[in-house]
């Protein structure tokens, strides 16, 4: 006796796979609209880091522009007045906007993680945590 084998590519040609999956194509928008509903705790700990990173550079082009105005005697770019708005703002922006989002990023992306649950207990809350620090 043999056995014939047949390639599974000519099963496939003659149409003989009648349960095949349409194409489908993503709606426009469609990730974005993921990215901002999302209750995924790793989405939501990447979205605090990307975000703190903007405050960071934010705040890295305010201390930039300081230490420029301090590297000669006299004004170049700021007045006093716009001095002290920059150092406070950055200041601000360094501690409130940067660093404190940083922990709750990684917080947020590796907590579950490590605790093996498979996500934490109020999704909603905590994505509604991230708007209110947007």
């Amino acid at each position: 006796m043999s056995i014939l084998n047949e390639p599974q590519g000519a099963a496939a040609a003659e149409g003989s796979y009648v349960d095949e999956q349409p194409v489908r194509r993503k709606q426009p928008g469609s990730s974005a609209v993921k990215w901002l509903t999302t209750t995924d705790h790793k989405t939501i700990g990447t979205m605090y880091l990307v975000t703190s990173f903007a405050f960071f550079l934010i705040g890295g082009v305010m201390a930039l522009l300081m230490r420029a105005e301090l590297a000669r005697p006299g004004l170049q770019i700021m007045t006093n007045e716009q001095f002290n708005q920059a150092f406070t703002m950055h200041g601000t922006i360094m501690l409130l906007m940067f660093a404190t989002p940083l922990f709750a990023g990684f917080a947020n992306w590796i907590m579950p993680l490590q605790i093996g649950a498979p996500d934490v207990a109020f999704p909603r809350l905590n994505m509604f945590a991230y708007w209110l620090y947007l």
